[in-house]
């Protein structure tokens, strides 16, 4: 069954699945170049490494680092092909079967409760913030609200013309509902790591 043909080319859409694959690519890549240096020379610090509080060196070290018992950044280089692509290939003008997209959100959905797990990690229990993590967190968070929302407003997921409608509104507020994500990711950061007071 194939994604309806009367819905609009979601161009914007496209644009920022291209956008955030290629970061979190670059984020991916930049942390896995940080864990071979670390495996050449386990004394070496990272050169993301800025503080006891700031560094990507603990977190590519710990187990949490590497879940799958091979460094997460593996998974992240091969992950964020896919909205490159997929984004690639809606400015093309390719339509996707209903399946597709539902895979697809999947997904998104297992990345996006990925990253709130390691968010958790970083902050309740290895008491770090890895700027090349946060990099992929920044562009993960909003990623999973555009698919969701976008399978929600086209119908792809069967619901309620009111849910539609929010969705397609939900849709428009956007980049005001991954700031807010960030505010609390950082709110909690503050409350339990005292970022504030250790930049001081």
């Amino acid at each position: 069954m194939s994604t309806p043909s009367r819905s609009p080319r979601p161009t914007a859409l496209a644009v920022w699945l291209v956008i955030a694959g290629v970061v979190g690519w670059w984020a991916a890549l930049s942390l896995l170049t940080e864990r071979i240096h670390l495996l050449e020379d386990p004394g070496a610090s990272a050169s993301c490494d800025f503080s006891l509080l700031i560094q990507c060196g603990a977190n590519l070290r710990s187990w949490q680092g590497s879940l799958l018992g091979f460094p997460n950044p593996v998974i992240g280089l091969a992950a964020w092909i896919a909205p490159i692509v997929v984004g690639v290939a809606l400015l093309a003008g390719a339509r996707f079967a209903r399946w597709f997209w539902w895979l697809f959100a999947l997904g998104t959905a297992g990345a996006f409760g990925f990253v709130v797990w390691l968010i958790g990690q970083s902050i309740f229990v290895l008491g770090t913030l890895c700027p090349w993590c946060m990099v992929t967190w920044v562009v993960t968070i909003p990623t999973f609200y555009a698919v969701v929302l976008h399978v929600l407003r086209t119908g792809i997921v069967p619901v309620g013309a009111g849910v539609r409608r929010a969705a397609e509104a939900l849709m428009g507020w956007l980049p005001l509902l991954a700031v807010g994500s960030y505010v609390v990711i950082a709110v909690i950061a503050q409350l339990r790591l005292d970022v504030i007071g250790s930049l001081g």
